[in-house]
């Protein structure tokens, strides 16, 4: 049999659908990049936002098409499919089965009562948390790879779905993320990337107290390993322990994502967020005086529910004055069955686009003078790989994100493989990017 499997969403979804397609090439199921080849096809979804909802239906429809060739399975995962089984076992008739984000690790069982005949709906309790799958078959390079090591979410911001599509925090245990990084790493991964919903608040469920830093460091000794690299860490759950570490461990990378999602109070009040505008001004000065070169990537919410035009400008200008290295902002998109979505002074489509320009533009002119900034220094780099119509190398430094953060374009004298090291020269900077030359020897 061949799967022909798509992966839509966030990196944590990535995971999730790297560890179903292991569970069933162990099975003996051949991978397939052609769906018109494929018996089985599989699409994990992500119901995050309108936009993803959107994608998602769209891949569901066109991937539905093959069920009048030699597909014989087409099931629907992941966030959308939890949300919306029963909407879309019946509005999308060729969907023979959807399996929810707590059921992932049954999925050979619902590819063979498919294949069987059987119509199935696997949705297994949010407080169930799959365990000991800690083999990955990688949906793209090898070399860099992330790792969950929590589930779900307890915050309950007010406009965020992810708690009812994933249920409370579950905290992966340590000797499990321990066992799937050194997996990781003996196939090649020497970059990784820790994620959760949120990864600072680690540990407290299963362990009562914050296991952040304890993880990291057992991350730090396994050999393969050359990065380390924090997302989603809540500004108010970082510790001095976790920068401590941080600055310790010469494989964690000098970057952290805050999603602060605004900063003035009434806002983050109405959000139900923890933290208030003069707590993030400390907690990053903090940050900035621990570990001085630290990239700071944030994402913040444009034109949430109540939100006036000068609460808006406060936005702008604490951008400006902060000066994140790299920022995202999303207008806000109401989800149903969150607090928020009842919320009244909806602000209109167009205005939340705009400001959300205004603060990207504002941001956008701090990136530009920061990467000038960056010529005539020299930044480790790991190889992404090479843009044979230009001749360049493309790669990113310590400050970089894959995807979605810049890159650096270089020219070499020899062929590097990807995932390789090199130290570069910055020449000069060319936007979000930067441009420039090997310095010396790929290490």
């Amino acid at each position: 049999m061949k799967l022909y499997f798509v992966s839509l969403g966030c990196d944590k979804n990535l995971v999730d659908s790297e560890k179903m397609l292991a569970l069933l090439a162990a099975k003996k199921i051949e991978i397939t990049d052609k769906p018109e080849s494929a018996d089985i096809i599989i699409v994990n979804t992500c119901g995050f936002i309108q936009d993803a909802k959107e994608e998602s239906i769209e891949t569901i429809l066109e991937l539905a098409e093959y069920k009048t060739d030699k597909c014989q399975a087409l099931i629907v995962s992941g966030c959308l499919a939890q949300r919306y089984a029963s909407e879309i076992q019946k509005e999308i008739p060729e969907v023979d089965a959807v399996v929810g984000t707590a059921a992932y690790d049954q999925i050979y069982d619902v590819v063979v009562n498919v294949l069987d005949g059987r119509k199935e709906c696997r949705l297994q309790n949010l407080d169930y948390l799959p365990r000991n799958l800690t083999a990955r078959l990688p949906a793209v390079s090898s070399y860099t790879s992330y790792i969950k090591i929590a589930e779900g979410c307890s915050k309950r911001c007010t406009y965020c779905i992810i708690p009812y599509l994933r249920g409370n925090y579950r905290s992966v245990p340590m000797d499990e993320i321990l066992q799937e990084a050194k997996i990781l790493a003996d196939s090649g991964t020497k970059e990784l990337i820790v994620v959760a919903q949120e990864t600072t608040v680690y540990g407290l469920d299963i362990y009562g107290e914050k296991k952040l830093p304890e993880l990291l460091r057992q991350l730090c000794r396994v050999e393969g390993i050359e990065w380390i690299r924090l997302l989603y860490c809540y500004p108010e759950e970082i510790t001095e322990e976790l920068l401590d570490v941080m600055r310790q461990e010469p494989k964690i990378c000098h970057y952290l994502d805050l999603p602060i999602q605004h900063c003035n109070d009434e806002v983050l009040a109405r959000m139900g967020r923890k933290t208030t505008k003069r707590d993030l001004v400390k907690k990053i000065a903090q940050i900035r005086e621990m570990i001085p070169d630290i990239a700071l990537r944030t994402t913040l919410i444009s034109g949430f529910p109540g939100e006036t035009e000068e609460q808006h400008r406060e936005c702008v200008d604490f951008v400006a004055d902060t000066k994140f290295d790299r920022l995202g902002v999303f207008p806000y998109s109401p989800e149903e069955g969150t607090p928020a979505a009842e919320y009244e002074d909806l602000t209109d489509n167009a205005l939340k686009c705009l400001w959300a320009d205004e603060i990207m533009e504002t941001e956008q002119n701090v990136i530009f003078r920061q990467n000038e900034e960056m010529i005539g220094r020299s930044f480790r780099v790991i190889v992404d790989g090479f843009l044979p119509d230009e001749g360049v190398y493309t790669g990113r430094t310590y400050r970089d994100t894959p995807e979605i953060d810049g890159c650096v374009f270089f020219s070499a004298p020899y062929e590097i493989v990807s995932g390789t090291f090199v130290n570069v020269l910055v020449t000069d900077a060319n936007g979000y990017d930067l441009v420039g030359e090997i310095k010396e020897d790929a290490e």
